[in-house]
């Protein structure tokens, strides 16, 4: 182990090379002997070690849903621990090989120090991950509303290449996608964008993947578009934007959890049917005569919030309601998770606090002239702007680069959250004294 709190210039150059910001590599910097871990989130880490091992002796002699369920949870904690540990250990040794008075021991410990420094970051990375808490949504499949934002038509277009984007990348990365909802922009449907767009006025994909949350959670906020558009006489460059939601959502058959789920008053997905205003209405634009004659669409609102959710892409009032229910249930689990995560970044630093992004910052920009595509969190610059919104690989490349961003932000909440648990602990043992 090493003998003071410090990261050597081997260790932090690792850092960087395998994603870490500069903040975080000085953050690491500061914690104590085990790199870029404090000590409580190490001591959590063999506990859950220990209870693995305790789990795994009792399922030898006995199989037990709920046990085994347990062990899978903290199995990978067990393991990134271990790992650690022998990457740690192995350091240690080759710390005192260097000081050994055979040249040649000393040479060899040399030549293996870079390697093993580098294991050891990235095992205390893996292991960082692996305690870090799953969002709760995370392995369910998700809603991905698209809403032209600042811009007026123009804004309407773009939003159109972004729905078919998603719809496009779904396609190319083997997710299952369907279109809940498609609505044009009344007063505009003759128009047509750079792309032959539509104006949009709002889109509605369901992702029916579990999982598919966690993959495109990253994806909300406000997307900019930067170019000339096609009606501008002078040249000059427009910029407008889209808004993205992700929402969590259900999969397509309901299953008996599912729907207690629904009824269970401390979830996050209950909503009580008396503070519900249903209203039926006849769907505007394209359909038909029969959407157009019948009052088949449905509007939801939330009384305690104002949510208001609309539906009318399906010929029955049936599949209407339902599929607005299920979008209604989305919009309110995706408010109260936002407010319990700005109550607990209300109590981490405030340099941390300013760090996080909400759905209502730009996360992306679009520039057509210089054929790029810009991600602010990550800082990526990717070109061939082409092929993003076609959903291809880069795309998918900006997409795991935010995500690869959005772990280290998780990490870095985790270790605030650590160290300030350890010093109100501190705190009040100073207190009782």
């Amino acid at each position: 182990m090493l003998a003071t709190p410090w990261i050597c210039r081997s260790c932090v150059r690792s850092l960087k090379r395998i994603g870490f910001s500069s903040q975080f590599v000085r953050r690491a910097s500061t914690v104590d002997s085990s790199v870029n871990l404090p000590p409580a989130l190490l001591e959590r880490a063999r506990n859950l070690t220990a209870e693995y091992d305790e789990l795994n002796a009792k399922l030898l002699n006995d199989f037990d849903p709920k046990i085994a369920k347990r062990a899978g949870e903290v199995g990978k904690i067990a393991s990134a621990f271990r790992q650690f540990e022998k990457a740690k250990a192995s350091l240690s040794e080759l710390e005192g090989l260097i000081k050994s008075d055979d040249a040649e021991m000393r040479e060899m410990a040399r030549e293996d120090l870079a390697d093993t420094n580098k294991e050891l970051i990235e095992s205390g990375r893996n292991l960082s991950v692996a305690l870090t808490p799953k969002h709760p949504f995370a392995d369910m499949p998700c809603v991905i509303e698209i809403v032209p934002g600042p811009g007026g038509t123009e804004g309407r277009f773009f939003a159109d290449s972004v729905y078919k984007m998603y719809l496009s990348y779904c396609a190319n990365q083997g997710f299952r996608a369907k279109a809940v909802q498609y609505v044009t922009a009344e007063g505009d449907g003759s128009k047509k964008g750079n792309d032959g767009e539509v104006a949009l006025q709002e889109a509605t994909i369901e992702v029916l993947d579990e999982g598919a949350y966690n993959h495109f959670r990253g994806e909300a906020g406000m997307h900019r578009v930067q170019r000339v558009p096609w009606t501008e006489t002078k040249g000059r460059t427009h910029t407008s934007a889209v808004a993205v939601w992700v929402l969590p959502s259900f999969p397509e058959n309901a299953s008996a959890e599912t729907e207690a789920e629904w009824e269970n008053p401390e979830s996050d997905f209950y909503i009580d049917a008396s503070e519900v205003k249903a209203e039926k209405m006849r769907a505007s634009g394209a359909g038909g005569q029969h959407v157009n004659k019948t009052e088949s669409a449905i509007r939801l609102t939330h009384i305690p919030t104002g949510i208001t959710v609309s539906m009318q892409d399906n010929r029955s009032q049936h599949a209407n309601r339902t599929a607005a229910w299920k979008l209604l249930r989305s919009r309110i689990a995706q408010k109260r998770r936002e407010e319990r995560e700005e109550q607990a970044r209300a109590l981490r630093s405030s340099v941390l606090s300013q760090s996080q992004l909400t759905r209502s910052d730009k996360i992306r920009t679009y520039n057509y002239s210089q054929d790029r595509c810009t991600d602010h969190r990550p800082g990526l610059d990717m070109h061939n702007l082409p092929d993003v919104l076609r959903g291809g690989e880069t795309l998918h490349k900006i997409i795991t680069s935010v995500q690869t961003w959005m772990t280290e932000k998780d990490i870095q909440a985790l270790l605030a959250d650590e160290e300030a648990a350890a010093a109100v602990a501190d705190s009040k043992a100073k207190k009782g004294k």
